[in-house]
């Protein structure tokens, strides 16, 4: 697959802002920014895009934001995979959960999409445009200040190019820097910027499954036996997250692949004879150790933190996604008209806490919502024990109300598909 990369040396001249992560809010908001006339380099720390297992939704507000920028059907030609309703199994019983018809976009579906499809296609837009520019095998390591304030970043290059001659660090340095590489973000803990750390009480085991004539087609959620399995269908094979107890990896593995095999085939019993082949060992089984934590503060001097970097999520909902390119879109409504003039220093710096006051209310309640569903929904499932009696339990009252009306499937998919407080493109096209 071709990123468009470009190795170092250093961009001449400067660039005016540099973006350290090439995931969905790094290369949304580069795309802004040189849409906008501002000189950007984004930096991905891999060879490329191509990993598993990284977030595979792209919610509606997300595509609305590609039609803003008159950029949807050309993103809708990549593979993918429509999803209008989200659909799960109570103890073999199914119930429509979601139904994304009825949102007031121009896209009222869900798009499962591998990553780096999505990530490919926005790095591809970008370079149409000049100050554009995106460095692989290229991760920033550390902070570089001046008197105080952020003024550029280290990045070691080479680290993962065979050919490369070795690792070796470089300075370049920017006007503004952007954190926006991830949960365990370097940037932040460099800038030494305080959190809040909620914790969780969940883990997700990933894995991938074959799909086989004769499966049922919708994605959603599987509930029984005291298990949780989420299955997305992505074409030829299924996407699956196994929801387990915090830290309860290592007892799970302990009784052995078959006994996770028996544990799958009972919550999806279409499964079962395809296990073996699909998992022969751990080493086709991904752990996500699940954290939520956010920011106290979402800047300092020269540096701006976005998406993860800002604010953990559960994979609850799957809205992390979502909740990063928001960031994206508001920090480019935000900054661009001052990043592509001849504003200070001082003067962007004066703007940067403003994204925080924008963006963190819409964390704040996504955040409370997933961890009353972790607290309130799943660990009353995960606590409870295959019932001896084969007669299945009552379904529980929410989903026997989404089952009686229909209408009330429009609330959990604005919940999921547009969130809080969505943003619109307001950044100027140089």
């Amino acid at each position: 697959m071709d990123t468009h990369t470009t190795s170092a040396p250093a961009p001449t001249p400067s660039p005016r802002c540099c973006i350290a992560g090439g995931g969905p809010a790094g290369m949304v908001l580069g795309l802004l920014l040189a849409r906008a006339g501002v000189p950007v380099v984004v930096l991905e720390k891999h060879l490329d895009f191509l990993r598993d297992f990284r977030g595979d939704t792209v919610h509606p507000s997300t595509l609305e934001v590609l039609h803003e920028l008159g950029l949807l059907d050309a993103f809708l030609q990549r593979p993918h995979n429509r999803i209008e309703e989200l659909r799960g199994t109570y103890e073999g019983r199914g119930v429509t959960i979601a139904d994304f018809r009825r949102l007031p976009t121009h896209a009222r579906f869900l798009v499962l999409m591998p990553q780096w499809e999505f990530l490919d296609f926005m790095c591809d837009e970008a370079r149409r445009y000049p100050g554009f520019e995106l460095w692989t095998d290229a991760e920033a390591v550390g902070l570089l200040q001046d008197k105080g304030r952020v003024n550029g970043v280290k990045v070691r290059v080479g680290a993962r190019s065979p050919d490369s001659g070795g690792p070796k660090d470089i300075e370049l340095h920017a006007s503004l820097i952007v954190a926006a590489d991830g949960r365990h973000s370097t940037l932040r803990d460099a800038a030494a910027l305080p959190h809040i750390s909620y914790g969780a009480p969940i883990d997700v085991l990933w894995m991938r499954i074959p799909k086989l004539p004769g499966d049922p087609e919708a994605t959603g959620g599987h509930i029984a036996a005291g298990h949780l399995l989420v299955t997305l269908n992505r074409g030829d094979y299924w996407q699956c997250a196994f929801v387990i107890r915090k830290g309860g990896s290592a007892e799970l593995q302990s009784r052995g692949i078959a006994a996770f095999h028996a544990e799958i085939a009972r919550i999806a019993p279409f499964f079962a004879t395809r296990l073996p082949e699909a998992l022969p060992d751990w080493e086709a089984v991904k752990l996500l150790e699940v954290s939520v934590d956010r920011l106290e503060s979402w800047s300092c001097p020269g540096l701006l933190c976005i998406g993860d970097a800002a604010h953990a999520m559960s994979p609850v909902g799957g809205v992390g996604i979502n909740l990063a390119v928001q960031d994206a879109v508001a920090a480019a409504n935000l900054l661009a008209a001052s990043l592509a003039g001849n504003a200070t220093d001082k003067e962007i710096d004066n703007l940067l806490p403003q994204l925080q006051r924008r963006r963190e209310w819409p964390v704040r309640v996504t955040q409370a919502a997933q961890r009353l569903v972790q607290d309130r929904v799943l660990m009353p499932v995960l606590s409870r024990k295959a019932a001896a009696s084969t007669a299945p339990r009552p379904m529980p009252w929410p989903l026997r109300l989404l089952g009686r009306w229909p209408w009330l499937r429009t609330l959990p998919a604005r919940a999921v598909g547009i969130g809080v407080r969505a943003e619109h493109v307001q950044s100027p096209r140089a």
